[in-house]
């Protein structure tokens, strides 16, 4: 096992990896995040801990993208290096023990080197330009990678400039990280993140919601459970209202991962002290709190160096009448060490989760690198099998999403074969229904049809040439919607055959294509013959009308029916007039009653008596009653027609009469009317004429008039049955045809158009993509998606290598 000092240049080098070649921290490794308001001290307790100068300064948020600082220790003994100036302010042609490297120090660095010499470059001979320097010290940037920065003003320019290329000049903050490492002797192995600073007022022109966006940032790094969250506070303002306390115990609520830094000691008014803070009196903190006193504005700009302020913070904390009895316990060392101590800890603790963390991002990346498949660029021998095994999984995910059994069924909504199934049964068998089979015919042309059907004579039948012209032009109304449902079943095929892609298949757009087009090629040579046959089935019903069928009304039935009905709608005329007439006596009752009488008990002439007279005078009413004609009594129940009656076989004859077209047969002499005239006053069919009483007429028909169904006008009686009876038997007959297209057209669908495809798809593929000239053009990758892959890969090895980098330290 590692010695515990390594495990931070352990984490560092897993941090290096994972930001090479990932760009964040996706393993979440402990680090240090510094946390305090604008002006609190944070810059100057980093520069303290380096023992440098070189983060930026400045009014407002100079700190305006995260700096993640790592510090690596290094031995004193640092070898020799070459150094050539350029004069460009970076040096060239390093030679250390005797290897070139890229860069150097710029020639204003020398003078703050421990020694400078003249002499040569490595195997060559005096050179002016060369010098001869031992650094100790020195920067390198992730960005810019086998760059050295030995002067440490050059590195505070590069990060004003890289801040400024990423998150503007506007004063606003980016997330993107920089990454920093500083190598020297003087320093302890850290990983330091600084965030910027917490303000409120937005300055200049800064962002409005600049606190918002600030405190989101360092939200995003302290919520982290493997980071340890330094809250600077300056010790002049009131803890209570420190913003850095505020944000760590939000995320670390029992402070057992935050460690508390105040500055500005020397700054507190006279008489008071932070003695009870930094003894854990005031807020308590697991890791506790560390005082330090940093250099003020004015020894900045007086240019008091570091060494000089470290010096002065020792004897404060060693000579204060206060702190002097905890002085080993205050200070950038005591805060450098602690950290430092609390790190390593915290990595060994949190090992275990950083293991388990690596291996399921192992597991995952190669299940996304999987769904990439492997790079078929290199394996041409492979690229006929792998065409071959990718369009039998085409053509499987189209079988499958027709017959229902796909792994990758919705719940949300209808899909594949289950939708063809509702085309068939909802939209096409409720287009059936909704047809009228006589919403095109009106009377007129089936009296038309009738007569055209006749010739020159008249017909003792109703002609069958008449049904079969009739007929056949509605039978057609039903391949408008047959063909719909061909249409419909078609375009869900082809969106089934537009849905069969698959991740792995996505990788070769042409090769998709390609699948799609031929499927698609053979759907529409399929959907002409379907077409064609769904067509024919309509012309098939047409061309022979079977009156024979079983379930056709047939033509006595039909008459027989519409003489029943026209039976019941006399009935109701009947029971109508027979209501009107006795509301209408009803009324000159009582008018009679209260205005006819004088007094006498003889009722006025041509009224009926009253009741009480009745029951004196029975016997003589009665006898009056026997001699009254039944005219006077029902004037317009005296026009209803008595045939069934005299007829014992009512039914038989009015067929024949009507059917058959014996207008003539049967006379009656009663009322001056022929028995066929009476049926016609009475006909539902017809309008009844003014009855004998012209008043009592006017007042019943408007009555019978709205009980008919539409009367027919200028039509003979036998014209009204035959159109009836005509009109019965289509509707009948097109109910069968409907019926049998319902159950015809999608058995011929599904034969002819769907299981063809289905059976046919994986051979019609193969005849037309699996040829060896065309696997070049169909296995041609998307150039994103191959560098999906390689990302992928690359995460993969980063990963393993993280790994690896771990099982060294265990």
């Amino acid at each position: 096992m590692a010695a515990l000092e390594d495990l931070i240049p352990v984490v560092n080098k897993l941090q290096d990896l994972v930001f090479n070649t990932i760009g964040s921290d996706t393993l979440d490794l402990p680090q240090v995040v510094v946390v305090g308001s604008q002006s609190s001290g944070k810059s100057s307790v980093l520069e303290n801990i380096v023992g440098r100068d070189f983060l930026p300064r400045g009014t407002g948020i100079v700190t305006r993208r995260p700096l993640i600082l790592q510090l690596v220790n290094i031995p004193s003994s640092a070898p020799p290096t070459w150094t050539q100036n350029d004069n460009t302010g970076y040096g060239t042609n390093n030679v250390n023990n005797g290897s070139t490297s890229s860069n150097s120090t710029t020639s204003n660095s020398l003078s703050s080197s421990p020694a400078s010499t003249h002499g040569a470059i490595a195997g060559g001979g005096p050179n002016p330009n060369a010098t001869f320097v031992r650094e100790a010290e020195w920067g390198e940037f992730l960005h810019i990678p086998g760059r050295r920065f030995y002067d440490f003003s050059d590195i505070r320019r590069e990060i004003e400039s890289e801040t400024a290329r990423i998150a503007g000049n506007n004063k606003g903050i980016n997330r993107l990280p920089i990454n920093l490492k500083i190598f020297s002797p003087h320093v302890l192995n850290l990983t330091l993140v600084d965030l910027p600073g917490l303000t409120k007022i937005p300055i200049g022109d800064q962002p409005t919601d600049i606190e918002r966006q600030t405190r989101g940032l360092i939200s995003e790094y302290i919520a982290k459970p493997n980071s340890i969250i330094l809250a600077v506070s300056p010790a002049n303002v009131d803890l209570v209202n420190s913003e850095s306390l505020k944000l760590a115990r939000q995320v670390d609520p029992q402070g057992k991962r935050t460690i508390g830094v105040l500055t500005k000691l020397d700054l507190m008014d006279q008489g008071t002290n932070a003695l009870d803070i930094l003894s854990g009196h005031v807020y308590p903190l697991k890791l506790g709190f560390i005082g330090v006193v940093n250099r003020s504005q004015q020894d900045i700009q007086e240019g008091k160096s570091l060494d000089e302020s470290l010096t002065a913070e020792k004897n404060f904390f060693a000579t204060h009448p206060v702190y002097r009895n905890i002085a080993h316990k205050c200070g950038t060392a005591y805060l450098a060490k602690s950290l430092n101590q609390t790190l390593m800890a915290h990595i060994r603790d949190r090992l275990p989760d950083i293991k388990a963390r690596l291996n399921t991002l192992m597991g995952q990346t190669e299940q996304e690198l999987a769904s990439y498949g492997v790079d078929s660029s290199y394996s041409k021998e492979n690229r006929g099998p792998l065409i071959l095994q990718l369009m039998t999984r085409f053509a499987s995910s189209f079988i499958a999403s027709i017959e229902g059994t796909s792994s990758e069924i919705s719940t949300k909504e209808l899909c594949g074969g289950a939708r063809i199934y509702y085309i068939y049964n909802e939209v096409f068998g409720q287009s059936l229904t909704n047809i009228d089979p006589v919403g095109t015919l009106s009377h007129s042309d089936v009296r038309t049809a009738i007569r055209n059907s006749t010739g020159p004579r008249p017909s003792l039948f109703v002609p069958e040439l008449a049904f079969d012209l009739l007929v056949k032009p509605q039978i057609k109304l039903l391949e408008g919607p047959s063909q719909r449902c061909v249409e419909l079943v078609y375009e869900e095929l082809m969106k089934i055959c537009h849905n069969c892609g698959s991740t792995e298949l996505s990788r070769y757009p042409k090769l998709q294509a390609k699948l799609i087009e031929v499927i698609s090629d053979l759907l529409r040579e399929r959907l002409g013959p379907t077409s064609a046959y769904v067509s024919s089935l309509i012309d098939i019903q047409r061309a022979y009308i079977n009156t024979n069928h079983p379930n056709f009304v047939g033509a006595a039935a039909a008459m027989a029916s519409v003489l029943e009905e026209k039976q019941a709608k006399e009935k109701k005329v009947k029971e109508l007039e027979k209501a009107a007439h006795e509301k209408k006596l009803l009324g000159d009752l009582a008018f009679n009653g209260s205005a006819a009488t004088d007094g006498s008990d003889t009722p006025v002439s041509g009224q009926e008596p009253p009741a009480d007279h009745i029951l004196q005078n029975g016997s003589a009413d009665q006898t009056k009653k026997k001699h009254r004609p039944s005219s006077s009594s029902n004037p317009i129940t005296n026009n209803v027609p008595a045939t069934h009656e005299a007829t014992p076989n009512g039914h038989k004859d009015s067929f024949l009469n009507y059917f058959f077209g014996k207008d003539g047969a049967e006379q009656s002499s009663v009322g001056g009317h022929s028995a066929l005239s009476a049926r016609s006053k009475d006909s539902p069919f017809i309008q009844s004429p003014a009855a004998s009483d012209p008043s009592s007429a006017r007042f019943d028909l408007r009555d019978i008039e709205s009980s008919l169904d539409n009367p027919l006008e200028h039509f003979s009686e036998r014209e009204q049955l035959e159109c009836e009876l005509i009109t019965r038997l289509i509707i009948s007959y097109f109910d069968i045809v409907r019926e049998s297209i319902q159950d015809q057209v999608p058995k011929a669908v599904m034969h002819l158009l769907v299981n063809f495809s289905k059976e046919s798809a994986q051979n019609r593929l193969v005849s037309e993509l699996y040829k060896e000239s065309l696997f070049d053009d169909l296995l041609y990758e998307d150039e994103t998606l191959a560098q999906e892959r390689e990302k992928c890969q690359n995460m993969l090895k980063t990963y393993k290598e993280a790994a690896r980098v771990i099982g060294e330290v265990v």
